[in-house]
């Protein structure tokens, strides 16, 4: 059976479809780890971003296609396992089948757990009788020796059965041909019971999900352990399971620093460099201080955000998803469960957590799949103490051109990644105990026991992942950062040449502030640079920089105000000479950055996700008063030594 195309993306049908000239509305249910999403991009050519962790689809999404002449909207509606309300996300779906009438009812199950996914299908046939079943991952089942027999199940249930595989496009034309036939009623509906969920009639659903799957499968005797369960012994083993995840996690992020390092370097030649001289040339005729404002301020703000913050987030990001595809964060989720739920955390408060190393603003979003308020409220807090993007920089040069120095010049490389590592660890370890002392005082409360389902690992679609990653993660952070870093610019440049009895805004601050950062192992450039740098943390070295070579008392012959990069090495000895680092203020340096207030960016966020000034105020001075209190508390410890 052929199909027509209709949901080719620039298929003009589809378009016009999309504007409202559609004949169905068909809704696209399962539950979560069944492929659903990926039956809705299949049905209509989006890319829709499909997780591998249950509440992933947070809100529906819609698209449309045509078939047969006809025009069809479809709604993905989140994944559930039931229609008990009981989660936000099972009340959009109840709601929507019961409310939204949808012309269709597209139920997708997985093919190698038909038994627990035929109790949503029971479900949902008591609301609708308009019901088409996707049988998905028939080809996972056939690799497991499970045999299912489509026309036994659909005699069972009433309704049309398709076998689909839907990753690689098979049985969509055979889907679409059944959706067609009910949508039209060519179909004889099935009787519909009145909608029960109380205990006794879900436990008779799940009786009868029991009877129909033993009925309609065959399971090949001969089948050995299988590839994935040789996996999950060691991914989830008590001790192993915690190796290979920090293995894991290390090459990840020991890739993303290496891997962004040339692109780095490339988009800083082009952007700052070639192109704030290219920007000074087209504002020559301006007055000075425009010229300054713009190109010195705003523009090399802006620029330098994106060469530092673009490609560490265009690596880590399609890594962290395809980790996702694959099936693995599920596991992760399962290894940390035990830490977050002692904590008096919610187990998915690892999987935001881990989002929060790309970006904290992207981790404060992610926490949406937590669906207990107390427990996301303490996961919003404590987002902050993953290390973001933004942060990296700071603490790579702290352990190269500091603590890898300590090391032996063989070693010296191993010794700085070792130091940052550690400095992630406690990161974690900070985000345990936080948690532990919110759920104890003020969100006190019991943890939510959940179902956490470990889906098969999967081949991710690495073209697909890329795509996803960089439109749907990548671009949006990065524009966010570059709406904050552009007045972060301005306001640098302002303070560095506007002057107040002789003497620059920025030298009377960081004088200001010098007897505070001295207590806490610092100095006041420092923490000027932090305070001036919220929009944009990668802006903080280059802030740091330029402050310490215009304020110091060696003169460099830098503009006051204009950001500069200069290499590790030399950069060590510029902090040493003329900023009178020492070891403390690179370790200090290192906890703060760990610590510290989040980003505006992440700020902004928090304040959307929460509609709350008193919680967007403790997740933003909460963390500041860790970093003060862990770099005084560290500064007197190394006094008295």
């Amino acid at each position: 059976m052929s199909h027509d195309c209709g949901s080719c993306a620039l298929n003009p049908h589809r378009l016009e479809v999309v504007a409202g000239g559609y004949d169905f509305v068909v809704a696209v249910a399962g539950n979560p780890n069944t492929g659903k999403s990926t039956v809705f991009n299949a049905l209509t050519g989006l890319r829709q971003r499909s997780g591998n962790w249950p509440g992933t689809t947070v809100t529906r999404a819609e698209g449309a296609y045509r078939f047969n002449g006809h025009g069809y909207k479809a709604v993905d509606l989140p994944g559930v396992y039931s229609l008990r309300s009981a989660t936000g996300e099972e009340d959009v779906a109840r709601e929507f089948l019961e409310h939204g009438a949808p012309d269709v009812t597209v139920v997708v199950v997985d093919a190698t757990r038909l038994e627990r996914n035929l109790n949503l299908v029971l479900q949902i046939l008591q609301v609708t009788d308009r019901v088409v079943v996707a049988l998905n991952l028939i080809d996972e089942a056939e690799r497991h020796g499970i045999t299912v027999d489509t026309r036994h199940l659909a005699r069972e249930l009433g309704v049309p059965v398709t076998a689909t595989a839907a990753r690689r496009g098979q049985g969509i034309p055979d889907l679409m041909e059944s959706i067609d036939l009910v949508a039209r009623g060519r179909v004889a509906p099935p009787r519909r019971h009145q909608l029960r969920l109380d205990d006794d009639a879900i436990a008779a659903l799940f009786a009868e999900s029991g009877r129909i799957a033993q009925s309609s499968i065959t399971v090949d005797g001969l089948a050995r352990l299988t590839f994935d369960r040789l996996l999950d012994q060691a991914l989830t083993h008590r001790v192993w399971g915690f190796a290979v995840m920090g293995l894991l996690f290390f090459g990840v992020f020991w890739f993303t620093i290496t891997g962004a390092a040339v692109p780095s370097d490339l988009l800083y030649r082009l952007l700052v460099q070639d192109g704030h001289a290219v920007v000074r040339q087209l504002l020559d005729p301006a007055p000075w201080w425009v010229t300054g404002l713009v190109a010195d301020g705003i523009y090399l703000g802006t620029a330098w955000v994106i060469a530092v913050m673009l490609p560490p987030m265009a690596i880590f990001f399609p890594l962290f998803t395809l980790l996702e595809d694959f099936g693995y964060l599920p596991r992760v989720a399962f290894n940390l469960d035990r830490l977050f739920a002692a904590a008096g955390a919610h187990g998915k408060q690892s999987l935001s957590m881990m989002m929060g190393y790309g970006c904290n603003a992207a981790g404060v979003t992610a926490t949406r799949i937590i669906d207990s308020p107390r427990e996301r409220m303490i996961a919003i807090v404590t987002n902050n103490f993953s290390i973001c993007n933004g942060r990296w920089p700071t603490l790579i040069l702290m352990g190269t051109a500091f603590i890898g120095t300590l090391a032996p010049p063989a070693a010296a490389g191993l010794v700085a990644a070792g130091s940052v590592v550690l400095v992630a660890v406690l990161g974690i370890v900070t985000t345990l105990i936080v948690s532990w002392g919110l759920s104890k005082t003020v969100l006190r409360g019991a943890t939510s026991v959940y179902s956490l389902e470990l889906p098969p690992y999967r081949p991710p679609q690495v073209l697909r992942t890329i795509y996803t990653s960089v439109i749907d993660r990548t671009l949006k952070v990065l524009w966010r950062a570059i709406v904050m870093a552009a007045p972060a610019g301005a306001v640098i440049w302002l303070i560095g040449n506007v002057t107040i009895g002789g003497t620059t805004i920025a030298g009377q601050l960081a004088h200001g502030l010098d007897p505070l950062g001295l207590a806490l192992g610092l100095n006041g450039i420092i923490l000027l640079a932090y305070v001036v740098a919220i929009p944009a943390n990668e802006i903080i070295i280059p802030t740091i920089l330029m402050l310490t070579m215009t304020l110091g008392p060696l003169q460099y012959g830098v503009s006051s105000g204009v950001m500069l990069e200069l290499g590790d090495a030399e950069t060590g000895a510029v902090l040493v000479q003329a900023g009178g680092w020492t070891l403390l203020t690179a370790i200090n340096l290192m906890l703060f950055s760990m610590l510290h207030n989040p980003c505006s960016t992440t700020i902004l966020t928090i304040w959307k996700e929460t509609k709350s000034l008193k919680w967007t105020t403790t997740a933003t001075l909460l963390p500041l008063g860790l970093a003060f209190l862990v770099t005084f508390s560290t500064a007197r410890l190394a006094n008295w030594f």
